[in-house]
């Protein structure tokens, strides 16, 4: 029997995504392009944006497959992109930010509950205004959390069944198709857990 924490999962959007663990312990999972644009800074003005952009999927490639990774410190990917720049013929010191990338958070247990007597169809459309007005504070990563809870609430279920699994797939296909019908200035990732 599977105790409670380890029901807790995380879905990640794309494949290019890592654990970043920061100076303060925390760890955010964020794509390698949107970590190393923090990380460069100005100095991506001064390079190449594809060569910076391979760079990272080198480094991202070298953690997760080489090494078998998902998670790293800043300091330990900072090291690896100088070395892939440096091999690429490029001078660029990255420094790690402070804090984490700018993020939103939402909490879809609370979205069902203001859907009142409306149900999934008062839950998308709320669904749908929170990620607007979230992708209008121009994050870096979007994260929604709650979906279990969420899911059973919607369903009215007290047990997992095959049609809390359908609605949970269709939640999480729903902020992705948004997600990517909305025309954004920079990368963002979208974090569902």
């Amino acid at each position: 029997m599977k105790s409670k924490n380890s029901r807790s999962h995380m879905i990640r959007l794309r494949s290019d995504c890592l654990e970043f663990e920061l100076s303060n312990g925390e760890k955010i999972p964020c794509s390698a392009q949107t970590v190393t644009v923090e990380l460069m800074g100005s100095a991506m003005n001064d390079v190449d944006q594809h060569v910076v952009e391979n760079a990272a999927a080198a480094v991202l490639h070298y953690f997760r497959e080489d090494l078998k990774k998902e998670s790293v410190t800043l300091s330990e990917f900072t090291a690896a992109l100088e070395v892939a720049l440096r091999g690429l013929g490029l001078n660029v010191c990255c420094d790690p930010p402070e804090s984490a990338p700018h993020a939103t958070h939402s909490d879809l247990r609370l979205l069902a509950a203001e859907s009142g007597k409306f149900f999934e169809l008062g839950f998308f459309n709320r669904l749908r205004n929170e990620l607007r007005e979230n992708l209008g504070k121009s994050p870096t990563m979007l994260r929604f959390s709650g979906l279990r809870s969420c899911v059973k609430q919607l369903a009215g279920a007290r047990r997992w069944s095959p049609r809390c699994q359908k609605l949970n797939d269709h939640i999480v296909d729903y902020l992705r198709g948004c997600v990517m019908r909305e025309k954004l200035e920079a990368p963002c990732d979208l974090v569902v857990s």
